[in-house]
């Protein structure tokens, strides 16, 4: 029988290179996947005559619309691990949106006015996936990062913008919003472009907007051999229902 300090010795290496297989499968590892962006990739107008062309009209869109169930945001972050040539695109998004806006009648067509959205980012969650690796460790990182625990929400707000007076049902408009973005407690304008889509009572909006995040006092996390890009992707995607 071999002594105890053997077994002991063999235990430990043991532990070592399972720890050390699982950090080689995340930092060296091909298997890696990222979801695809939550904005619309084009405007896409109603085929004439089609049953999604119905027009939506200005008294129809006139009124009062909230945040509703199935909306969320986040973001996309570049990730370079030691020893790959390729970059990871790292993902991670939350439900806990919140907000909403105005339509009006202004002039030939509508106007949606005070729009106000938070999210609350201490709910963010990695939805990329690493071989071998539990990514929902990179959300403590980025949690202290944004330090949550002092600025919880992000927010986008924006006086107005205007929109078609009519929108075909099923059909998308892009849309271009210049607001102020909220983030670590430091307030920037910054531009968002979206695309909206109306199905019956219910509006969608994707987008996104793209900035660095030393610009809002956010250093980027340093973690042992992985380098993180300061250009941030912030997107979302918002179901608005009419109250």
């Amino acid at each position: 029988m071999k002594p105890p300090i053997v077994l002991a010795v063999g235990a430990v290496v043991l532990v070592l290179l399972v720890g050390l297989g699982a950090a080689y499968a995340y930092f060296f590892s091909g298997l890696r996947t990222t979801p695809k962006s939550l904005a619309f990739t084009s405007a896409t107008p109603a085929a004439p005559g089609s049953p999604g062309a119905s027009p939506v009209s200005s008294a129809g869109l006139v009124g009062n619309w909230s945040v509703g169930s199935g909306s969320q945001a986040g973001y996309r972050v570049k990730e370079q691990f030691a020893g790959q040539s390729s970059q990871h695109e790292a993902v991670a998004r939350t439900t806990s949106v919140t907000g909403g806006l105005v339509v009006q009648e202004a002039g030939s067509g509508v106007q949606a006015t005070g729009l106000k959205f938070n999210a609350q980012l201490a709910s963010l969650q990695s939805v990329d996936q690493v071989a071998g690796f539990n990514v929902s460790q990179r959300d403590r990182i980025v949690a202290r990062t944004l330090s949550v625990s002092q600025y919880p929400e992000a927010t986008f707000q924006a006086q107005s913008v205007n929109l078609p007076a009519s929108l075909p049902s099923g059909s998308t408009e892009t849309v271009t919003v210049p607001g102020q973005l909220t983030i670590h407690g430091v307030t920037k304008a910054e531009q968002v472009t979206a695309l909206v889509k109306l199905n019956g009572s219910q509006a969608q909006i994707n987008g996104s907007t793209t900035f660095n995040m030393t610009d809002f006092g956010i250093s980027p996390p340093q973690v042992s051999i992985t380098t993180v890009q300061p250009e941030v992707t912030l997107e979302f995607q918002l179901v608005l229902t009419k109250t």
